[in-house]
């Protein structure tokens, strides 16, 4: 039988993406039987030329990791989705944008500004900032275009299926290979991960949810069995598919949400505010003082609790600059 091709990239991320392909250990062995891997530049020497010259859907399957950052994430997504029969937004940054996203709260001129100009480290006299093409006594010089806006991967391209987490857990990783190899994958635009949130998957005690006081994981210890959202530390728990096996929670962290939101919900962000609005300050609303700015003020960084990996794939998407 004729080996699978399968093909893995990196855009706008980590890394960490490509280190969990390798998680996966003496499992690897089976990939490789499987399949033959004709395109990963992390791993392996080939040039972008090569790939151009590969038939089109000549790949079975590519796993594409990264936002689409700049003009050469966007047209390497391109080229893979047309050289690929299949196109997996492989963990949080292609599937919703993750923490390159959190750029959308500025533009490239505000960014550059801060990186070239602003920061104690850099001298800069002149105050140059990258251009796409720039002469040289060799020749000229063409970088990728920074843009002012991070997309997901399905902002850019179509997507087949979507295998979520920051990095994906390897558990999932495994069954979508297995589901792959066995050509069993669900319908299209399915994310390859269980359909329950993280809260169903925690072993932690949940008994009474209503806190009067939000703590940062540094300022509390928290008792070892009991729900960390009841304990007063925001946890996404609530707002986030499962597959990781809570393993954060089980170390005492909260789940900060990068599987990416619940089937049942259309906006990660908006769901755990909610979930959250209607367990703080149950009591206090009782008292005659009652001042719900007080509560409010005790999220020190909403953004980055709330939509710290989904700000490009959600409603919100970026903040609007104003010129």
């Amino acid at each position: 039988m004729e080996k699978l091709k399968f093909a893995f990239y990196w855009a706008a991320s980590c890394g960490g993406c490509e280190i969990a392909v390798l998680d996966i250990n003496e499992k690897i062995l089976d990939v490789v039987g499987m399949a033959d891997i004709v395109f990963w530049p992390v791993a392996m020497d080939i040039k972008y030329k090569d790939v151009e010259a590969m038939p089109d859907k000549s790949i079975d399957v590519c796993f594409f990791n990264g936002a689409i950052r700049n003009s050469e994430n966007e047209e390497i997504a391109k080229l893979l989705r047309k050289k690929a029969k299949v196109l997996v937004a492989f963990g949080s940054c292609a599937h919703e944008g993750c923490i390159p996203g959190l750029a959308n709260l500025h533009n490239r001129e505000e960014i550059f500004q801060k990186v070239y100009m602003e920061c104690p480290s850099v001298k800069n006299a002149e105050h140059t900032t990258p251009d796409t093409s720039t002469k040289v006594k060799e020749g000229e010089i063409h970088i990728p275009e920074f843009y002012d806006t991070v997309k997901t991967l399905d902002q850019t391209v179509d997507v087949d299926y979507y295998l979520p987490g920051c990095p994906p857990p390897v558990d999932l990783i495994l069954k979508a290979v297995e589901a792959i190899a066995q050509n069993k994958l669900p319908p299209k635009g399915s994310v390859l991960a269980p359909e329950k949130s993280v809260c169903d998957e925690c072993p932690r005690k949940r008994e009474k949810k209503i806190i009067s006081k939000i703590y940062r994981v540094y300022e509390k210890v928290p008792e070892p069995e009991k729900c960390l959202l009841e304990q007063g530390i925001i946890c996404m728990g609530p707002a986030t598919r499962s597959g990781c096996g809570a393993q954060c929670l089980k170390v005492d962290m909260p789940c900060t949400g990068c599987g990416g939101p619940c089937p049942s919900e259309i906006e990660q962000g908006a769901a755990m505010i909610s979930a959250l609005a209607s367990i703080l300050g149950v009591d206090e609303e009782k008292k005659e003082d009652y001042d719900p700015q007080k509560l409010l003020d005790q999220i020190k960084d909403p953004i980055g609790t709330f939509y710290r990996y989904s700000l490009p794939a959600s409603i919100l998407h970026r903040k609007v600059i104003k010129k």
